[in-house]
């Protein structure tokens, strides 16, 4: 017997013995159900200060679920079974349920496309779109490591030029050094000639998606999907200003504490720092 049918039980002969007036006993053997299972008291300790403590993680990260709520209790030296987290997590009504599209046709990514193989092999860009508390757009630029999944760029400003691209690319070379491949769409910022022109002289070549093929660049697509979800949706932007702090906090939240499943649940920058230490040793 689960613990919902124990709790419908037990609300059923309170109910008989209310109504029609007779003992515990009587009640118990109408409806067939145990005096001992009435009477039982759980001994389950409630917990409260890890409920609290996962209610408070899940409130500061709305779209995280159990399972990366799990790398970070125990980050915070919580030791507790994944499948209990999950029940506690249950019980609090934390679940997010998130419809899933059904893929009726097979699909696959374009062939010749070859894998990131280290650090700066192969970044990923690609450009979102948002609005002010007063109904004024801005664009976001953003701009990922296809290898350590690192966030490299979240530049956020009213409008886009090509130059303005290419000064955002320079700052980031000069920090970690050039790709091998920038995998980007078709749109004008990436498609103009000033772009082709920079990526001709700093031998970087650009992979262009296919049009209508988001897929063919996944991980950013992934990218502005928690972004979205995490930062744009959950926050109200007062201003420009406002809204870089917002999103560079954010960043750097994903780089430094948001656990990476396809990492292992490291976070994009421990993944990137045992890489370095793993190429001194070698």
């Amino acid at each position: 017997m689960n613990q919902l049918s124990i709790v419908i039980n037990n609300w059923n002969v309170r109910h008989y013995q209310h109504v029609f007036e007779v003992s515990e006993r009587r009640a118990c053997r109408a409806m067939g159900f145990g005096r001992a299972s009435h009477r039982y008291q759980s001994r389950r300790d409630p917990e409260v200060e890890l409920r609290m403590r996962l209610k408070e993680l899940a409130e500061a990260r709305v779209r995280y679920g159990y399972r990366r709520l799990h790398i970070l209790l125990q980050r915070e030296g919580w030791h507790v079974n994944h499948k209990r987290l999950y029940r506690l997590y249950c019980e609090e009504g934390l679940s997010i349920r998130t419809r899933s599209p059904k893929r009726r046709r097979a699909c696959r990514y374009r062939s010749g496309r070859s894998d990131a193989d280290g650090m700066n092999d192969v970044w990923a860009m690609d450009f979102m779109s948002d609005r002010l508390f007063d109904e004024r757009p801005f664009r976001i630029l953003t701009i990922v490591d296809c290898f350590t999944r690192e966030a490299l760029a979240t530049a956020a400003r009213t409008t886009f030029r090509a130059y303005q691209v290419i000064d955002e690319l320079d700052r980031l070379a000069r920090v970690r050094g050039k790709p091998r491949s920038i995998r980007v769409d078709n749109g004008p910022e990436c498609a103009g000639r000033l772009l082709d022109q920079w990526a001709y002289l700093n031998k970087v070549e650009l992979d262009f998606s296919r049009p209508g093929k988001p897929t063919d660049n996944a991980h950013i697509e992934a990218f502005n999907s928690r972004l979205r979800q995490e930062c744009l949706n959950a926050s109200w932007f007062l201003s420009m200003a406002d809204a870089r702090t917002r999103i560079n906090n954010w960043r750097t939240d994903y780089n430094e504490t948001r656990p990476h499943s396809s990492l292992g649940n490291l976070t994009p920058s421990e993944f990137a720092s045992q890489l370095k230490e793993t190429r001194k040793v070698a």
